[in-house]
């Protein structure tokens, strides 16, 4: 800034005026010390300044997402950007990719670099680990997933209803052989969306057959292989449950590569981009990101407020969206208790 003033000619609390959009300064004096600060390539330490002027802000926060390249939680990111960017607060992201280390080495570069609040997709077994920031007033709030160890706000939806809904769905149109296609066995919501499975099994009086139920699928080729494996067995199952958007995505491909998108259900966990665009269109039960993010980020600065606000659980709803996938009936023999031909035994009597 000295460098500036001088450049300009006039004094360092002219260009601090300038700099921080302050009144006192003529449209002439402030273009001068705008010039002289291109030419000098000046940008101002918004940290050290903010911190000056508050006490601790640093005008930022920190945002930690499964994966940043998942849709769902692209669609969080975007929604804290649009609540941060009305308060003209920056948002840092990143990925833990479901690593518990990963997740405690980007909470203390974040902290490190003074963030005002944490937003967090746990990944860890629990989050003890926080409450140093806790202690000194960081605000931390949990989305997608419940904390564990510490008692902080979090912003969720009823992963079991929502599993049970699904589930229940297709035992309506007439399915008893559901598998079930589930995310990491150490993610909350997919243990969660695998007991609502389940519920919905019982409420039935269907038997649950552990045969059918398939977990720590992460990716959409995880999904692929776990699928035809299912469809190839002696006693496939006739619908589909898939608890997350990129197994979803995986057991479509799986369905058209075998030629039984039209014969096999399937009713995924999370809406997808084009789901409604497939043929068929696939059944989901959708959750909003868009909301579970902005819940997040204006309870962040609610907090940021109101530090003794006490903590807060905001459980969003869930919705079925019918689109065709989810209401494939069974095969006759499989609704009349028999179980269903394989996929290849089927195939070859269609050939003659």
């Amino acid at each position: 800034m000295k460098d500036v003033a001088a450049l300009a000619g006039v004094g360092i609390k002219t260009v601090s005026r300038v700099v921080n959009g302050e009144p006192g300064v003529s449209a002439a004096m402030a273009e001068r010390v705008e010039r002289a600060a291109e030419a000098l390539s000046f940008q101002p330490d918004l940290i050290a300044g903010n911190l000056r002027r508050s006490g601790r802000r640093s005008m930022s926060l920190g945002l930690l997402l499964a994966s940043v390249d998942n849709p769902f939680c692209a669609a969080i990111h975007r929604a804290v950007e649009d609540v941060a960017e009305e308060r003209r607060v920056a948002v840092f992201s990143a990925s833990t990719d479901e690593d518990p280390r990963r997740e405690r080495a980007l909470v203390a570069a974040f902290t490190s670099r003074r963030v005002d609040g944490l937003i967090i997709t746990a990944t860890a077994g629990d989050q003890t680990y926080l409450r140093a920031e806790l202690e000194t007033g960081t605000p931390v709030v949990m989305v997608d997933r419940p904390p564990v160890g510490i008692d902080v706000d979090s912003v969720v939806v009823d992963n079991v209803a929502g599993a049970e809904v699904a589930t229940a769905h297709l035992l309506a149109h007439g399915h008893r052989r559901i598998a079930f296609l589930g995310d990491l066995g150490q993610i909350a919501t997919a243990r969660q969306r695998h007991e609502g499975y389940r519920r919905a099994l019982h409420a039935a009086g269907v038997a649950a057959d552990e045969r059918l139920e398939i977990g720590d699928l992460h990716d959409a080729d995880a999904a692929l292989t776990a699928t035809r494996e299912l469809l190839s067995a002696p006693e496939p199952p006739t619908a589909l449950f898939t608890s997350q958007n990129l197994v979803t995505i995986g057991a479509i491909r799986a369905l058209r590569e075998l030629g039984a998108q039209h014969t096999v259900a399937l009713v995924g966990f999370d809406d997808f981009a084009l789901a409604d665009l497939v043929e068929p269109g696939v059944t989901v039960v959708a959750q909003s990101p868009a909301d579970i993010g902005r819940a997040a980020a204006e309870r962040v600065f609610a907090r940021l407020a109101d530090p003794d606000l006490p903590p807060e659980r905001i459980v969003l709803p869930t919705r079925l969206v019918e689109r065709g996938s989810g209401e494939i009936a069974p095969p006759a023999d499989a609704a009349a208790g028999r179980p269903a031909r394989t996929l290849e035994t089927v195939d070859t009597g269609s050939r003659g």
